[in-house]
């Protein structure tokens, strides 16, 4: 592996959502918070995977907005548009959350939001596999 920054990031979200996997099971993990730490996690793996291709990634950080990250995410790359719908439904769960319109998330939203970051995940740690030779995480 060339760049250890994005097997250190693919370790550390590993941990988190093991951490969130485990208050989900225990059932004392709150949703908002959640969906939070889901898209600031996102974000991290995004911008990892980004400067290991390469990208500037200048003035974007884990609180960036996603969608602002993700376009530096895919850039050059339309292949990595397979982790947007995942991102959007957590986007959708925070608008709805901010705007007080709970009544409008799916069914134990609290479970979609940690699958859906374990989704993600594994896809970016498939293609860290595949082109950047990860191997610890």
């Amino acid at each position: 592996m060339t760049d250890s920054g994005l097997e250190t990031a693919m370790r550390e979200v590993e941990g988190e959502i093991r951490v969130l996997e485990e208050g989900l099971r225990a059932g004392h993990l709150p949703l908002e918070p959640a969906v939070g730490r889901a898209l600031r996690l996102s974000n991290h793996l995004m911008l990892a995977f980004a400067q290991a291709c390469g990208h500037a990634i200048t003035g974007l950080d884990e609180h960036a907005d996603p969608l602002e990250v993700f376009k530096v995410f895919v850039k050059g790359d339309p292949s990595l548009n397979a982790v947007r719908d995942n991102l959007r439904e957590l986007v959708y769960y925070r608008n709805c959350l901010a705007s007080g319109r709970e009544d409008a998330l799916p069914p134990q939203p609290l479970a979609m939001t940690v699958r859906t970051l374990r989704h993600i995940y594994l896809y970016m740690r498939t293609r860290a596999i595949k082109e950047h030779g990860l191997t610890g995480a």
